[in-house]
């Protein structure tokens, strides 16, 4: 189900008019001002013919909405017939302004100010038709200053609306961003999930399954035998649910009794891996060259899962049950050598024999550093090759 996108507030008008009240405020106006008495003589009809004229916009400024400038062509040439009568009509004049007032609303800035130009100035260019005074009578003045305004306002109305669609747009936007960059994290935490989840079971797992082989072949023959295999299994399935219980201690943000998961193994836990793959029947020699201590941070992490992952694809896929670990601290860049025998005739790589999730995650893991990974058959049987650069935390 799709969810609604909370978007910010954006102004608002918070009490809108109803469609009809302008134009029955308008009718309202023309009408008043018709017939109301006046102190000028000019703003008054003369006839029935002038009453005619002055009351028409009541009818044509309805269209506005369809023919902007149409309506306003009619208005003024209105305006015009009854300056040549002899009346000058305020409300024909308020009239003109509301049709500037649309026009200047649906345009752009540019023609906008271009029509309200020509129409104030045409509309006082007719006033003085029915003016005895020059250009700067203030009655004349007023005609131009209503239509001026009229296009003013209808600009600045258009603006709050592009404003109003602009910031609206742009909230759109952020919220579509958002949601893209929770997605992302949601697909990079499941994936550093599934590789912490393969780091932490796959090498317990592969004991376990190895020495289940193991003492199934031998608890007729060589109790003893089966009886160490059952204890290495005993062993590494308690180490198995402590990881995971670990993993899933890391991954709940609300445990009640304020525990923290262990830290992230490193390279200072070698002699430990090793010896738990020593006790599951693979040999591990191991030659560390340069200053180990250069190495920390999550280069140390990914480090030791490198080794953590070739050992394991080692016992499972490899052939004389022994592998050789070389960890070489060069000036920017450690680089993790891990390779052991291979049966004659064996694929290129245990992602052949598996599922390749092991080497996949190992890959990311690498890159995630910035470093890279090789792995493939070499002279000396498979050998996986991983360097990682020094970080300044690192090299420190």
């Amino acid at each position: 189900m799709t969810q609604q996108a909370d978007l910010p507030e954006v102004p608002a008008d918070p009490h809108p008019a109803p469609r009809w009240l302008p134009d029955a405020l308008v009718t309202l106006v023309v009408v008043t001002l018709a017939f109301i008495p006046s102190p000028v003589p000019e703003f008054l009809p003369t006839g029935p013919l002038t009453t005619a004229l002055v009351l028409s916009p009541i009818v044509i400024l309805p269209w506005r909405r369809r023919w902007p400038l149409g309506v306003l062509v009619v208005l003024l040439v209105v305006f015009g017939l009854t300056a040549v009568a002899g009346t000058l009509s305020p409300g024909i004049a308020i009239a003109i302004g509301v049709a500037t007032f649309q026009i200047a609303l649906r345009s752009s800035r540019r023609r906008g100010f271009i029509i309200g130009a020509c129409a104030t100035v045409t509309i006082m260019l007719l006033a003085l038709l029915a003016s005895v005074y020059s250009m700067v009578d203030p009655r004349v003045l007023q005609f131009g200053f209503i239509v001026a305004l009229g296009a003013a306002a209808g600009d600045g109305a258009r603006s709050r609306r592009a404003y109003i669609a602009a910031i609206t747009e742009r909230a759109e936007r952020a919220v579509q961003t958002r949601e893209a960059e929770a997605s992302r994290r949601v697909s990079e935490e499941r994936l550093r999930i599934a590789r912490d989840l393969h780091d932490t079971v796959a090498h317990q797992i592969a004991v376990i399954s190895l020495n289940a082989g193991v003492a199934s072949s031998a608890i007729d023959t060589r109790p003893e035998r089966a009886k160490e295999s059952l204890q290495t299994i005993r062993s590494a399935a308690r180490t198995v649910l402590g990881e995971i219980g670990d993993l899933l201690t890391m991954l709940r943000a609300d445990v009640p009794d304020g525990s923290r998961p262990s830290p992230q193994p490193g390279l200072r836990q070698l002699d430990e891996l090793v010896a738990q793959f020593a006790a599951s029947g693979l040999e591990v020699r191991t030659r560390l060259e340069g200053d180990l201590d250069r190495v920390t941070g999550v280069v140390d992490v990914v480090a030791y899962r490198v080794i953590q992952e070739a050992l394991t694809n080692a016992h499972k896929h490899g052939a004389q049950h022994r592998a050789h670990v070389l960890i070489r601290t060069d000036t920017d860049e450690v680089v993790v050598t891990v390779t052991n025998p291979v049966r004659s005739g064996a694929p290129e790589s245990p992602a052949e024999q598996g599922s390749g999730l092991g080497l996949i995650g190992l890959r990311e893991r690498v890159a995630s550093v910035r470093g890279a990974v090789n792995a493939g058959l070499a002279p000396a049987g498979f050998k996986v090759e991983a360097r990682l650069p020094l970080t300044r935390e690192g090299a420190a």
